[in-house]
């Protein structure tokens, strides 16, 4: 009796490895996106497209109840913080065709300084000097990258840099809001709320640039499945999955580590070798996070 009450099921007999399999697998939405032709845009709307029915379809088959409670409210923020996952993916989209998956990798994973300003001046969260300096390490490994880019502006890293910036503040905001929301918004609603928005603002960007929707070869449409079925709903779906079965210790500082997995298939995949100063700043910022990700997740005695 014993046995079969410990007996742990596949995903929490295996969560940590699944946590590492999710950050390598959101690790590859840089690659994909840099092999496909499509623009940003396009991207973006294809990419949710084919994620959203994965979504969807739970929230209202099973969870159509949880839709009735929500409030004005409840809806607003998960709808704005799609709207600013809009604002992160089609910066991130920018970026990796700008400059190398590297680079863009390690600035866009800077959006823990939107979530610590948040905290302190809009939740007026006391944040001790430990976390700070974290993300003052973070940033000073940022800007070596984006120093090496700036020199060789004229081939447009330095933009794909401000993109990649742009793309973490996005992030930020989109996990403060998430977080607000998540609150009273049972999580398979708020992602459905959440990635509808962001399709919808897609949808939006496409009409009103006049981008094609279907002028695209083979190979970019697979690679954009590739994009929803590997990150979308690989990376995201793992998370989400995990979340009960390890700490969020363990998932922060794992996922940390996804610039370092995107430097790797940068190099094997697309053959973009990364300065020895891009290396060091990525290695920088890699420890920042990780130190402000620890001291965040200390609870006060």
């Amino acid at each position: 009796m014993t046995e079969i009450g410990e007996k742990k099921s596949f995903i929490g007999r295996y969560a940590k490895l699944l946590v590492v399999l999710a950050t390598i697998a959101g690790a590859t939405s840089g690659i994909f996106a840099n092999l496909t032709a499509a623009p940003p845009l396009a991207i973006g709307f294809w990419r949710l497209t084919i994620a959203l029915p994965f979504f969807a379809v739970p929230v209202f088959t099973k969870g159509r109840d949880t839709l009735k409670t929500l409030t004005g409210r409840d809806i607003g923020i998960s709808l704005l913080a799609g709207l600013f996952l809009f604002v992160h993916y089609f910066n991130w989209f920018s970026a990796v065709k700008l400059t190398n998956v590297s680079s863009a990798s390690v600035l866009a994973a800077l959006h823990p300084l939107v979530v610590l300003v948040a905290m302190v001046f809009v939740f007026k969260q006391k944040v001790g000097i430990r976390p700070v300096l974290g993300i003052v390490l973070a940033l000073l490994g940022g800007a070596m990258v984006a120093g090496f880019d700036y020199t060789q502006m004229s081939q447009g890293d330095f933009k794909g840099d401000i993109c990649a910036f742009l793309a973490a503040f996005g992030m930020g905001v989109y996990f403060v809001l998430g977080n607000e929301a998540r609150k009273t918004v049972a999580g398979p609603t708020y992602v459905m709320l959440c990635f509808f928005a962001c399709w919808v603002c897609f949808t939006i960007g496409m009409v009103a640039t006049h981008t094609p929707f279907l002028a695209y070869t083979v190979r970019d449409f697979l690679c954009l499945i590739a994009l929803a079925l590997v990150c979308q709903i690989g990376a995201h779906g793992l998370f989400n999955l995990c979340m009960g079965h390890v700490n969020s210790l363990y998932v922060s500082a794992v996922e940390t580590a996804d610039p370092v997995f995107a430097t790797i298939l940068g190099v094997v995949v697309l053959h973009q070798i990364p300065s020895v100063t891009a290396v060091v700043g990525c290695i920088v910022v890699v420890l920042g996070l990780l130190y402000f990700n620890y001291w965040t997740s200390q609870k006060p005695a």
